[in-house]
């Protein structure tokens, strides 16, 4: 009798408890973890199985403080506007924002690493030919550019500099820089690599999954979704919000 993917039956290895303990993988939460061990170092643990190392701890630390606020954007407007609408439920606040963390703000790392994936792989002149294929296509580059930091973006140049003192400067930031050079040269400008490109180089040289970087946003923006209600609550928001939108954009016809 053949056996495939229907019939076996999958497993968590994530959790599990007794009647006097719970344990996360191996670890006993109360007597492994509890007080000795930091959120990044269970998260990346509970992620790919191993603990980081002091300078991924680092770096990880560096890419959540990066990613966790960046002002009034749409994640955190529409959290906001939520919050105002169901101060009850704080999660829901929080839910509506990170619904805003997808391909075109916060999380462009994914589509970002999949390239430095490519260049990495292909090697030669691969930068070069997807620096082409884009400005062929008119499309804007996961990583590059940004509408309010110019000419660079300074979170990334801090971030690939983090890099470069802890040693884990590899083939992904070097395929990061040749891409950028590439598309300057295509361009006959200079486009900045923003803070996604340059996260999903410095992950990607730690061994984090391109699909899995989405998630680090995602964990990073939560807190600060999360601080955006606490401000709401002490000076809310959402009103002005809901009537600067209503006077600027509804067309009244005595107003021609």
């Amino acid at each position: 009798m053949s056996t495939d993917n229907h019939s076996r039956r999958p497993q968590t290895r994530l959790c599990h408890y007794t009647k006097s303990a719970v344990f996360y993988g191996d670890d006993n939460l109360v007597d492994d973890l509890i007080g000795m061990a930091g959120f990044v170092d269970v998260f990346l643990k509970q992620l790919l199985g191993r603990r980081p190392g002091q300078e991924e701890r680092r770096l990880i630390d560096a890419v959540l403080v990066i990613l966790m606020e960046h002002g009034m954007t749409p994640s955190a407007i529409a959290t906001r506007m939520v919050y105002s609408s169901s101060p009850e439920n704080l999660q829901a606040g929080v839910a509506a924002g990170l619904l805003a963390v997808a391909s075109r703000f916060v999380g462009t790392m994914e589509p970002a690493a999949l390239i430095l994936e490519r260049i990495v792989a292909e090697g030669g002149d691969a930068a070069r030919h997807i620096a082409r294929e884009f400005r062929e296509r008119r499309e804007p580059l996961p990583g590059f550019g940004h509408h309010l930091h110019s000419p660079d973006d300074p979170r990334a140049i801090a971030l690939l500099a983090l890099a470069r003192e802890l040693g884990t400067h590899r083939a992904h930031c070097q395929a990061l820089e040749k891409l950028g050079e590439a598309i300057d040269e295509t361009a006959g400008r200079h486009i900045a690599i923003n803070a996604t490109g340059a996260i999903a180089a410095v992950l990607g040289d730690i061994g984090i999954p391109g699909v899995l970087m989405r998630g680090f946003a995602v964990l990073a923006r939560c807190a600060g979704l999360i601080t955006h209600i606490a401000e709401e609550q002490r000076d809310p928001s959402g009103r002005f919000i809901w009537s600067l939108l209503d006077e600027t954009m509804t067309h009244r016809a005595d107003s021609n």
